[in-house]
């Protein structure tokens, strides 16, 4: 069987809520948090090859991505959609074709991604995850 690429999609705002030091951040200002998570995910990105989707919850008229060709996707909901809706298309768009990693802490999103074949972890997976791959 040939191999899949992995992907982890992350729910940005389930992450920095979960994660004490980036609620922190959070409360001092909200792009710092931002900052400090699409950071640390980048650097793994780089260290395993895995590919990093950041779905953060948005507040324009519509769906907003911004990446450079080799970098983590970053993608915003439009105002009145969650993050949820974005990561819940593309883990059943993407779930027969790629390996997929959901890391969030929302327990309805995450039935329906393992209902869609998209493995979930927790923000304490993702933590150890992420310090593992430093190792």
């Amino acid at each position: 069987m040939p191999h899949r690429t992995r992907y982890l999609i992350v729910d940005g705002h389930s992450i920095i809520f979960a994660w004490p030091e980036l609620r922190k951040l959070h409360r001092r200002r909200s792009s710092l948090a931002r900052e400090e998570l699409i950071k640390r995910l980048r650097q793994y990105q780089d260290w395993t090859g895995v590919r990093v989707v950041i779905v953060f919850d948005g507040k324009g008229p519509k769906v907003t991505a911004t990446s450079e060709p080799a970098d983590v996707q970053i993608f915003y909901s439009r105002s009145g959609q969650s993050a949820d809706a974005i990561i819940e298309r593309l883990a059943s768009k993407y779930a027969k074709q790629f390996d997929l990693m959901v890391a969030t802490s929302d327990s309805m999103e995450a039935e329906t991604v393992h209902a869609s074949g998209a493995q979930r972890i927790s923000p304490d997976s993702l933590r150890e995850l992420l310090e593992r791959a430093r190792e």
